[in-house]
């Protein structure tokens, strides 16, 4: 403890027994929490507010000081419930005003009351109240030749502008001018006092009056010379603490635009990243790197994208829409409310998670009426056809003839023209015949072989792959060579089926080009891929290279090489030393690729078919790379806020020259991945909306490849109505029934297949028939968001599972009849959209009222439900397949009255509802069996914002039990065996596996088992806690903290440490008299002729401002005089 003056007769016993009555007398330091402390610290606070003489003021002081400094925080807020914070401002009030102020007792005073203050959220409130906030400016003014006095001053002015009307109060009174001039240049004395001027600054700051004052006086231009001159003159890093004051002042200027715009102006961007570049070299001065970085992202000038219009390239004429009205949600205004505070995330980011779930029990539980007429439902007899088959060919194969709607119409095309669906187009620049350097299979020089057969992967380029039909004379096709060569190696999948099937398929932009990955097919890597590691300060390496451009603008190229609106720009030979890139094929998303630097492309992806967002799916072609070369990729219209890139994902690339040497895989690929907000906003619309960069570094292998890059793994509509012919021909009719169908046309006219698997009965009798017709159905959807494309690698397994040999499979069939749906938006897929189908809305909020016309396949999948419904055959099971790009494993959501209502907070009894547990039966059986899945992050609650979407409505108005959204990771898992691995297609494909196995839980007390599945105990006795993958136990956080702060997206400063101010207070009681008496007689000197160089240099604008006005409080007839000011 700091003594202000000597004491005689002092203890801390008697003073509080004196107080108090606080017998304690074996005790040296007394405790707010024992008996009687509660009054002693309240006669303490009375006595304090009117003692009258100068010892028992300082005497309850300094016990307040000593009792306060010996505990924790808690002393200080039981103190501040006590009343303390307005027993020092009335001491305060009273002892400024005095004729005379003794600063005997006021330094003390505002020492404690800095201290105090700092932990009381309402002492700026407080201090109007108590009319403290002018006197206190008024000894600021008086005594700025007094160092330590200063400080004190400042540091209770800065714990005062904790409310902002408190600082607009200051500001109105020229506060700002009182506090800034004490801001000299580099010196090395009253460091102390010149960090407490520059942290009140910067607490004044939070006012926008204030801001805006600061700005129009010229403080931007100011401060940033401060910060060159402290920074140059501190070659031994002694005042980084008031350097970053200085830099938390800059952000506190740059709140408004006119603050931002004048850093710019000032060269305030160049003069922090050349500050900061020289910071990096030192290990010591990390703390300026981040907040200088915030601050020339947060002042970056915004930069509209360089696009025509915000709107799709692809738009779709609507059904009883003008042809020139944009569906979807557009709400986009010009205007820019220049003085928000940037960088707000997203509206819904910031409120109360159980503000979204649904409250109200009776509207839980309550089932709506029908949204159609039940005589409309007779149209869905057709999709249950296993009810009315009277499977008399059981012994013939006239099933395979009949078992599906469009396998006439694939068959036909196939057989009419097999080798024209692929073939090569005629091109004197691209022919095959002069390309004869290199062969595909290492083992061959060429010599000897026809020119045909030297085929290179530039052969092979997307713009001479067409789907289209092209006479073929007597060369054969450029797929007979390539499959008679190497042959179809990808189980279920046939390439010329596959074109046949791409041949349908219709697009807004009509494509004749398919995709070689595609057309070709892929196969699982053969090993796991880990999450890719991420360096330290790679976001802001790049950041910093972003800066580059602004400061360097001579060394951008900036030259379009790939635009989906121009034509004449795709795969035009003009750019010969930069990537060709193409993307207009079935799933491709690239609108636009502009040559940035030497080896450097800004990529801009389309917004969704007849809409202006959801930019996050792409897909697309690169070509002409050299080998070894590390190319940087930037997509710079991402959406949303934050991102799995961030977290050990990364994009999936496919070489065509790979596929050719027997490695057709996708694969994991990406150095340097990281995903940060950018300075680009919309071509039109608001500025203040922000966009995300996802940036990579991609190294090529080999030269003069053809490569393709994707989000996710993509999956096509062709390749699902290839994948499900090829399964057609693959099943016994005899034992397994499959029969796909149309559950209608989409809005484009492709069907949406909907497929029906179930076992044959074993004979024709009765009874056989009769079980048959009685099993239960599960419903199974997916794609509905086309960008999820794991949903639909989930399906395939799914689908390949139920159609196999495997016991498990067999015994499901005869348990169950599987209603599966596995793309519900195929013309979103098609066209490359992200979130949306044409009509330019997200078709899983249009569950509750779907529109027949502009919604058909959510309208009809949900008709066909209420057909199962009502004819009593409601599924015991729906799930609809889905990807999240935010978290990692396997997990579902589903449905629960109790839960949400005691996750909501409401006042209902959940003990008084009663409801079947039933729902969490498949969960606990996936976290057993599936090593993806984690059941810690599954929900079961019912969230307004999500109460049109399949799982809610499906549980609400069908009275399903297990309605469930099965959610996959993008990227990988955190827990059990595949903990730090990314998820690859065939580990998605065994999740769908694994979902299938987990319906055994649902009846294994009825049904009977095959032989083999009764070998394979864990499957059946899943109680049994046989099969752990240690992940029940596993409750991580879904995204750990990362060493580099991931997203700049707040703005504001961070929060210096409690104690730092509590120390700054100490250290300023430590100085000894003679010390003062010193500072006191230099100023007398030096200070007027510092003064005037000072401010002739730095503040021209303040010259000749020397008075403060009074505007506000009742204080209004105190006179505050000129003083002089610290230099």
């Amino acid at each position: 403890m700091h003594h202000y003056s000597k004491r005689s007769n002092f203890t801390w016993n008697g003073t509080l027994k004196e107080l108090g009555n606080y017998s304690c007398s074996e005790r040296v330091r007394p405790s707010m929490a024992a008996p009687g402390s509660s009054s002693g610290l309240e006669v303490l606070l009375s006595t304090l507010q009117n003692a009258g003489d100068i010892e028992s003021t300082l005497n309850i002081l300094n016990v307040l000081d000593e009792l306060l400094s010996a505990g924790t925080d808690r002393r200080i807020t039981y103190m501040i419930s006590k009343g303390g914070s307005e027993a020092l401002l009335s001491a305060l009030v009273t002892t400024a005003r005095s004729f005379s102020p003794n600063f005997t007792i006021l330094l003390p005073l505002l020492h404690l009351l800095a201290k105090v203050g700092h932990r009381d959220r309402r002492i700026g409130m407080k201090a109007e109240k108590a009319e403290a906030v002018l006197p206190t400016l008024t000894l600021l003014k008086q005594n700025v030749k007094h160092a330590r006095r200063t400080a004190a001053c400042l540091w209770v002015l800065q714990v005062f502008c904790s409310s902002v009307t408190t600082a607009t109060l200051l500001g109105q009174n020229r506060g700002l001018d009182v506090i800034f001039r004490l801001i000299p240049p580099h010196t090395t004395r009253h460091k102390r006092t010149v960090k407490a001027a520059i942290d009140a600054l910067a607490a004044l700051l939070c006012s926008k009056a204030n801001v805006r004052a600061a700005v129009a006086n010229g403080y931007v231009s100011a401060l940033l010379k401060l910060y060159e001159d402290w920074h140059n003159k501190d070659p031994n890093n002694e005042t980084i603490p008031i350097r970053l004051a200085l830099l938390h002042c800059l952000h506190q200027t740059t709140h408004c635009s006119a603050g931002r715009d004048a850093l710019v102006a000032q060269g305030g961007i160049s003069l922090l990243y050349h500050t900061t570049q020289t910071c990096l070299a030192s290990k010591g001065l990390e703390s300026l790197v981040d907040p200088a970085v915030q601050l020339m992202r947060k002042c970056y000038p915004k930069c509209p994208l360089p696009l025509t219009s915000d709107q799709s390239v692809y738009t779709f004429p609507l059904p009883g829409r003008p042809a020139d009205t944009a569906p979807g949600p557009q709400d986009v205004s010009v205007e820019d409310d220049s003085d928000d505070d940037i960088g707000n995330e997203e509206a819904d980011c910031g409120k109360e998670y159980d503000d979204d779930l649904e409250s109200d029990v009776n509207k839980l539980r309550s089932r709506p009426e029908p949204d159609r007429p039940l005589e409309q439902l007779g149209q869905y007899v057709r999709l249950c056809p296993e009810l009315h088959h009277d499977f008399q060919d059981l012994d013939s194969d006239s099933e395979v003839d009949s078992s599906s709607d469009e396998e006439g119409l694939l068959n036909e095309d196939f057989r009419t023209d097999g080798r024209s669906r692929v073939n090569l187009r005629d091109s004197p620049s691209h022919s095959p015949l002069e390309h004869p350097v290199s062969t595909v299979e290492g083992d061959q020089d060429g010599k000897g072989e026809p020119p045909e057969n030297h085929l290179q992967a530039c052969d092979f380029h997307s713009h001479f792959l067409s789907s289209s039909s092209v006479k073929q004379d007597s060369h054969p096709s450029m797929v007979d060579r390539l499959l008679e060569k190497h042959g179809a190696c990808i189980p279920h999948h046939d390439p010329r089926m596959y074109t046949a099937a791409a041949a349908l398929t219709k697009s807004i932009p009509e494509y004749s080009i398919l995709a070689f990955p595609d057309f070709w097919g892929h196969l699982p890597p053969q090993s796991k891929e880990p999450m890719a590691g991420r360096k330290p300060n790679v976001q802001r390496k790049k950041v910093f290279e972003d800066v580059q451009r602004l400061l360097n603008p001579e060394d951008i190229i900036d030259e379009v090489v790939f635009d989906l609106e121009d034509p004449s720009s795709q795969g035009s030979p003009d750019h010969s030393d930069s990537l060709s890139f193409f993307s207009k094929f079935e799933c491709g998303n690239l609108r636009k690729a502009v040559h940035v630097r030497s080896h450097e492309y800004d990529l801009i992806l389309n917004a969704d078919a007849n809409c202006s967002q959801h930019h996050q799916w792409f897909y697309f072609e690169v070509s002409g790379m050299a080998a070894n070369v590390p190319y940087r990729f930037n997509i710079i219209n991402c959406e949303k806020a934050n991102s799995q890139f961030n977290y050990g994902m990364q994009p999936v690339l496919y070489s065509v020259r790979e596929a050719l040497e027997g490695r057709p895989n996708w694969v994991r690929t990406g150095t340097e991945v990281c995903y940060y907000r950018n300075s680009f906003c919309p071509s039109r619309g608001q500025k203040s909306t922000s966009f995300y960069t996802l940036t990579f570094t991609v190294t090529f292998k080999h030269n003069e490849d053809v490569c393709y890059l994707a989000y996710h793994y993509p999956y096509t509509y062709s390749a699902l109505q290839s994948h499900l012919q090829v399964l057609q021909q693959s099943v016994d009719p005899r034992k397994l029934f499959f029969r796909q169908q149309s559950l209608c046309n989409t809005l484009a006219g492709n069907p949406c297949p909907l497929v029906t698997i179930t076992a044959c009965p074993s004979s024709k009798s009765w009874k056989d028939l009769h079980q048959l017709r009685n099993r239960p159905c599960v419903v199974l959807t997916a794609r509905v968001h086309p960008g999820e494309s794991n949903a639909s690698w989930v399906m395939k397994g799914t689908l390949e599972f139920l159609c196999s040999s495997d016991p498990v499979a067999e015994t499901l069939r005869e348990a169950y009849i599987f209603k599966i749906i596995p793309m519900l938006n195929p013309d979103g897929v098609i066209n490359g959209t992200h979130r949306c189908s044409l009509n330019g809305e997200d078709l899983n909020r249009q569950w509750m009222k779907p529109d027949p016309v502009l919604s058909p396949t959510i309208y009809h999948a949900k008709g066909f439900l209420y057909y199962l419904n009502s004819i009593g055959r409601t599924p015991l099971v729906f799930c609809d397949y889905h990807g999240h790009s935010r978290k990692k494993n396997v997990f579902l959501y589903g449905c629960s009255v109790k839960e949400t209502v005691w996750q909501s907070g409401s006042a209902v009894n959940t003990a008084t509802l009663k409801e079947d547990p039933g729902y969490r039966t498949i969960p606990k059986t996936l976290d057993r069996i599936a090593p993806a899945f984690s059941f810690n992050s599954c929900n079961y609650l019912v969230e307004k914002s999500r109460e049109a979407t399949a799982r809610v409505v499906v549980w609400r108005e069908m009275g399903v039990l297990r309605s469930y959204t099965m959610e996959s990771t993008y990227n990988g898992c955190d827990q059990g065996v595949f903990k730090g691995m990314q998820t690859g297609t065939g580990e998605l494909e065994e999740m769908g596996v694994k979902f299938c196995q987990s319906l055994l839980s649902l009846r294994r007390n009825t049904m009977l088992y095959n032989r083999r599945v009764i070998s394979q105990p864990t499957l059946i006795n899943l109680d049994d806690n046989l099969l752990d993958h240690k992940s029940r136990n596993c409750f991580e956080d879904d995204e750990p903290p990362c060493a580099e702060e991931i997203e700049y997206l707040n703005d504001s400063f961070p929060e210096p440490n409690r104690n730092y101010l509590d120390s700054e207070v100490n250290g300023n009681t430590s100085n000894t008299s003679e010390e003062e008496e010193d500072d006191e007689e230099e100023h007398q000197i030096t200070g007027k002729s510092r003064r005037r160089s000072m401010k002739s240099r730095l503040y021209p604008h303040l010259i000749g401002q020397e008075t403060l006005n009074i505007k506000r409080s009742p204080c209004n007839g105190m006179n505050i005089s000129n003083g002089q000011y610290l230099s």
